[in-house]
């Protein structure tokens, strides 16, 4: 196994997994329900050690459940173990995830035990619309992207500092929103369509859930956040989809090839899916929470409160985590933005610690490519996000594909990594965002 740099005590999940089903011999059956019936199934083994058994599942199921989405999560196979499952999801430990997801779908979460049904996904066509004057928005953790686009050209494009996250007035996301989309406006005769990308997961295009807007109150966000883009656009058709999907639709666009798993590292890690019939399947995808180190001592994010998990290796808090280990003093002072420019411009000097930084994230992104194979048909896999930009995108990229190289050699030959340039991340990501809507 290949040990990143910086991080000795890394235990990567295919890894642990692949081990622990070297002796499990016993079936054992997961699937999670969520809107109008959609299933996503998963069948596997367990063994003889109760401990293991119950680690591995809980593993498991947290990772489904945040890359498929659902509300009902079934279990067979072992009532032990799928006692245990429950009370984790249903009050103890994963409280966080039964109740995010339960504000997604409007649903009591629960865990049940019996039979389970086969995978039921649905395939929705996303974007590719072209026509006419659109607008494409695309909010970010640091900065929002807007653009005008004018038959698939896009005439205006600015980036704005915001800070989203610090920020509980609702009024202070609306008028930065509402005014950025109106530049863009002011520069075409009309506006057909309006598409929006932004973090966070979306149903008919209003915010179920987004960590953008975390600080404001639920009360508030209720009123005045989850509306929020539709009440922007009025009567101009509207799409609002997840970042990473649309971040997937670029890619998809570009190549003009399907099966493309989009992971973006940047505030957070974002994740988007086109299948191969060039569409999205409903997925969450949110492969921040996936849990991508086995490490009990790992890093823990402070908003799930659970340990190993994507957003803390595939994210500006992962450049931040790893600094010290590099030798790198940041000041408190800066921004996280801030520190991750630091961190950038060091490699660009050629500051041996900083290179290994990227290596680093390299090493558990392709542990991390493999595992996501285990729920992904994935062909071309796009990278992108703040984190990429310079020469750590392509460190990250050389020190991923040498894992896979090495490790899964079938992988390897079936994936292809591929980083957009810079113009084509900002000039596609507003293609494809303004693309949503259908005139």
């Amino acid at each position: 196994m290949l040990k990143p740099i910086l991080d000795q005590d890394f235990i990567p999940a295919i890894v642990w997994n692949n081990e622990f089903l070297k002796t499990a011999d016993r079936p054992f059956s997961i699937s999670v329900e969520r809107e109008n019936g959609l299933v996503y199934s998963y069948h596997t083994k367990i063994g003889d050690d109760a401990e293991k058994n119950e680690f591995y599942i809980e593993r498991l199921v947290k990772a489904i459940l945040w890359i498929a989405g659902g509300y009902r999560i079934t279990l067979f196979g072992d009532e032990d173990v799928y006692k245990y499952i429950k009370n984790c999801f249903e009050g103890g430990i994963r409280k966080f995830d039964s109740d995010f997801m339960s504000r997604i779908y409007e649903k009591p979460f629960e865990v049940v035990y019996g039979e389970v049904s086969q995978t039921n996904e649905g395939s929705t066509s996303i974007g590719r619309h072209l026509d006419g004057c659109r607008i494409g928005f695309d909010a970010g953790g640091s900065d929002m992207k807007v653009s005008a686009v004018v038959n698939g050209e896009v005439i205006f494009a600015e980036e704005i500092i915001w800070h989203p996250k610090l920020n509980e007035d609702p009024e202070y996301h609306y008028e930065l929103i509402k005014n950025a989309i109106q530049k863009a406006a002011d520069k075409m005769e009309r506006v057909d369509a309006i598409g929006v990308s932004s973090a966070g997961v979306y149903v008919n295009n209003r915010a179920m859930v987004a960590s953008l807007f975390i600080k404001v109150p639920q009360n508030l966000f209720d009123e005045r956040i989850k509306n929020i883009y539709i009440n922007i656009a009025g009567d101009v058709p509207l799409a609002v989809a997840n970042d990473g999907d649309v971040a997937a639709l670029s890619g998809s666009i570009h190549l003009n090839k399907n099966s493309v798993l989009g992971v973006a590292m940047g505030t957070s890690e974002a994740g988007g899916y086109v299948d191969k019939n060039g569409n999205i399947t409903g997925r969450l995808n949110e492969l921040a929470f996936v849990p991508v180190d086995y490490n009990i001592n790992s890093a823990v994010d402070e908003w799930s409160g659970d340990f190993g998990c994507g957003v803390k290796y595939f994210s500006q808090d992962a450049v931040i985590k790893l600094a010290p280990k590099a030798g790198i003093t940041l000041s408190d002072n800066l921004s996280l933005a801030e520190k991750l420019k630091e961190v950038q411009k060091l490699v660009e000097s050629g500051h041996k610690g900083a290179k290994e930084i990227f290596e680093s994230i390299g090493v558990y992104f392709g542990y991390a490519i493999a595992y996501y194979a285990q729920f992904y048909d994935i062909e071309y896999l796009q990278i992108l996000g703040r984190v990429t930009s310079g020469s750590g995108g392509d460190i990250i990229k050389d020190n991923a594909e040498a894992v896979l190289r090495a490790e899964f050699p079938k992988l390897y030959e079936n994936i292809k990594l591929y980083i957009p340039d810079e113009y084509e991340r900002r000039v596609g990501q507003s293609i494809a965002a303004a693309s949503l809507a259908e005139i």
